[in-house]
């Protein structure tokens, strides 16, 4: 059985209302419970999302909203900080939304590293520019992601099997529960 994209019959937006909540609630425990550093699931629900959820607005809601509740229970950084993270975890739905195009089990490995990476370059530029822990110039940013590389590893560990997760859960409802299979199609424009 193929890996598809869900139903797009008119249940879908209250399964896509449905996935919101569950990936916003997933997101939020995985956040609180205790973790390796960077491995969370926060970029494969963004990536999940864009690819699978009906509605772009929402698939953009989810890392957002997601990063808010949980922050919010944790407590913010600089505020500058956060919100360049907050950009950087919608690249993700972008890319899964743009990845819709292709067959899921060719494109979500690229995806979720390109992800990982993406994640990993603005982070820590907007910890260069704004934290103050380095100084401004080429030396201090090369410091900067010298520093951060231990973070990377978890990051794309963790990226990928938490999308690996996400996918392949989708896939094994979409095998017990076929009401929420439907014929492949080509992406319509939303």
């Amino acid at each position: 059985m193929a890996l598809t994209m869900p139903n797009r019959s008119p249940t879908s937006p209250v399964m896509d209302w449905l996935l919101v909540a569950c990936l916003i609630g997933l997101v939020v425990a995985a956040r609180l419970f205790p973790h390796a550093p960077n491995f969370t699931p926060v970029v494969a629900a963004g990536l999940f999302a864009g690819m699978v959820l009906r509605s772009r607005t929402l698939a953009l809601l989810v890392p957002v909203a997601a990063m808010v509740i949980s922050d919010l229970i944790m407590g913010f950084e600089d505020w500058r900080i956060r919100v360049v993270i907050y950009a950087a975890l919608v690249l993700p739905v972008i890319l899964g939304i743009w990845g819709q195009r292709f067959r899921p089990v060719l494109a979500l490995l690229p995806l979720a590293l390109a992800s990982s990476l993406l994640f990993f370059v603005v982070s820590n530029f907007a910890v260069w520019v704004f934290s103050g822990m380095y100084t401004l110039d080429f030396s201090g940013l090369v410091q900067c992601y010298v520093l951060a590389l231990p973070f990377l590893q978890n990051t794309v560990v963790g990226d990928v099997l938490w999308t690996a997760v996400l996918f392949g859960s989708w896939w094994l409802v979409q095998i017990w529960f076929p009401a929420t299979q439907r014929s492949p199609s080509p992406v319509s424009s939303r």
